[in-house]
């Protein structure tokens, strides 16, 4: 169960059925770097929207009563078997976007960003990533602008609309 909103109350919802009702919800997104390089994820072929493409480090909902940055630190692990890294929360967005098969994403998203340390590597669960890289942001922004049909709906927004917060004012994305 998921924190989303029915009328003004916060409530616990399944996660399908907030995708199917468009039903604002709780997210995080999470975005670990190496200087002016992002690690991004390619989603496996067997989630249930958004299959396949790339998109940011991690992202999920937190669980009912679970915080924010507690959420972000368990992703990291469970999608791609991160121990506990330091997180800056930069900002906090809203989005509304289709994400296909009749499934809306709208989403209260806490946005982090964090430095991932040389020594270590992250190992992807297959079950939720099917392949990783480190991206540069003038080519992330290079490759979306060229094919954004490879890239998740969230990820071209945060691109195009929240780059400056996320990355820096003095970022080149």
């Amino acid at each position: 169960m998921i924190p989303a909103w029915i009328g003004d109350e916060l409530k616990p919802v399944d996660k399908l059925l907030a995708h199917q009702r468009g039903l604002r919800h709780k997210a995080i997104s999470v975005f670990l770097m190496r200087g002016t390089k992002v690690l991004m994820q390619r989603r496996a072929l067997s989630k249930y929207h958004t299959p396949g493409l790339w998109t940011n480090t991690c992202c999920t909902h937190p669980h009912w009563n679970e915080d924010a940055l507690s959420c972000a630190q368990r992703r990291l692990g469970e999608e791609l078997g991160l121990p506990i890294i330091a997180l800056e929360k930069r900002d906090r967005v809203e989005y509304r976007a289709d994400v296909g098969g009749g499934l809306i994403e709208h989403e209260l998203v806490d946005i982090f960003v964090g430095a991932l340390p040389p020594q270590i590597e992250p190992t992807p669960n297959p079950d939720e990533v099917i392949d990783i890289a480190w991206m540069d942001l003038d080519g992330l922004s290079a490759r979306v602008k060229a094919a954004p049909q490879s890239f998740t709906p969230w990820l071209r927004i945060y691109l195009e609309e929240h780059a400056a917060k996320i990355f820096g004012a003095d970022a080149k994305v």
